[in-house]
């Protein structure tokens, strides 16, 4: 073991959060808080993992889920096609493997919405195989050190630090080094306002040597947000709502909303306005903004007439069940405010 890895893995037995997930080498729950955690923020990824562990303690009780069971457990979460991949690979592992998880790397690697940073993760805590990892703290982490200006968004980047992952990955013990390095990316490395002060390793830290803190990791590109404008309409019956589900391969894809108009500017048409002239009324607007989308929403209370102007055949559904229903955060905030619909 180099000495990195010696006082890398001295400081995390020492500093390591205690975090549910790292309480077992499952690698059904390591695969589970993995997928939970991409993009996400560990204090609201830890509710959603208990809430997972608790609906569906095994891969098999996942894969006898539907769909929609997922969708709205995952509810809030974002990117929900991690929860639709998840609950596709859950399928797989019980149909191609017994319900037994995939012990290797090339085999966790084959599950649907797994990538080799997460395979790589599975297979060396759970199976001790010596794959390194290299996630956004591990990137931020190496390029630091190691003063790496190739960004790291690009080809070139990613097989540079993965090469330089490999060389830092102490083999003999692979799951606690990968889970190290993430922690200290998180803990100490962090991307603003990082711990130099309390850092064990600023004597053989180029960007601290250098004054480049500020300037590592490198990305070349900046994500373009586009902007999407989304018209909802709360048509009531009495004690029902009109809904719809979304279909095709855009966000919220099988989320439930309210009947939607699209359009590609801020308004409404002037020939839908005049067609429906007193049939609806504006109650809210709001903003919405996503990794690659800005989405302004405007909400109307309309006339059961409206409902026949969708083309996609609109669910009756009674207002007592919407909690049942998976709805993006968007239109479960406004129907949460407007209808006081309570989460389970």
């Amino acid at each position: 073991m180099t000495d990195f890895a010696i006082k890398l893995q001295e400081w995390y037995n020492t500093n390591k959060r205690m975090l549910p997930w790292r309480a077992s080498k499952d690698p059904y729950k390591v695969w589970l808080s993995e997928i939970i955690m991409q993009q996400t923020q560990v204090v609201q990824g830890e509710a959603y993992y208990l809430k997972f562990v608790e609906n569906f303690p095994t891969v098999n009780d996942l894969a006898k889920a539907t769909e929609q069971q997922v969708l709205k457990l995952w509810q809030g979460l974002g990117y929900y096609s991690r929860a639709r991949n998840l609950h596709a690979a859950a399928k797989s592992i019980v149909l191609e493997y017994g319900g037994r998880f995939p012990n290797t790397f090339v085999d966790i690697l084959k599950l649907k919405g797994v990538g080799p940073y997460t395979a790589a993760a599975i297979s060396s805590i759970c199976f001790n195989e010596p794959k390194a990892v290299v996630d956004g703290n591990v990137y931020r982490f190496i390029s630091r050190i190691k003063g790496v200006a190739t960004p790291i968004d690009t080809t070139a980047g990613k097989k540079e630090f993965a090469l330089l992952a490999d060389e830092l990955l102490d083999v003999k013990n692979p799951g606690d080094h990968n889970q190290a390095m993430m922690e200290y990316g998180a803990l100490v490395c962090r991307p603003a306002a990082p711990a130099c002060e309390s850092c064990i390793f600023t004597s053989d830290c180029y960007a601290y040597i250098k004054r480049e803190i500020d300037s590592l990791p490198v990305k070349s590109k900046k994500i373009k947000q586009r902007p999407r404008f989304f018209h909802y309409f709360l048509i009531q019956d009495e004690t029902k709502i009109y809904l719809e589900q979304r279909s095709g391969n855009d966000i919220w894809k099988n989320l439930y909303q309210l009947p939607l108009l699209e359009t590609g500017e801020k308004g409404l048409s002037n020939g839908f306005k005049k067609d429906y002239k007193g049939k609806f009324s504006m109650i809210n607007q709001r903003k919405h903004i996503l990794s690659h989308q800005v989405i302004y929403a405007s909400f109307y209370l309309a006339d059961k007439s409206l409902a026949s102007h969708f083309q996609e055949p609109l669910i009756v559904a009674e207002t007592n069940d919407l909690p049942d229903y998976p709805f993006s955060q968007l239109v479960a905030n406004f129907l949460r405010e407007k209808m006081k619909v309570q989460e389970d």
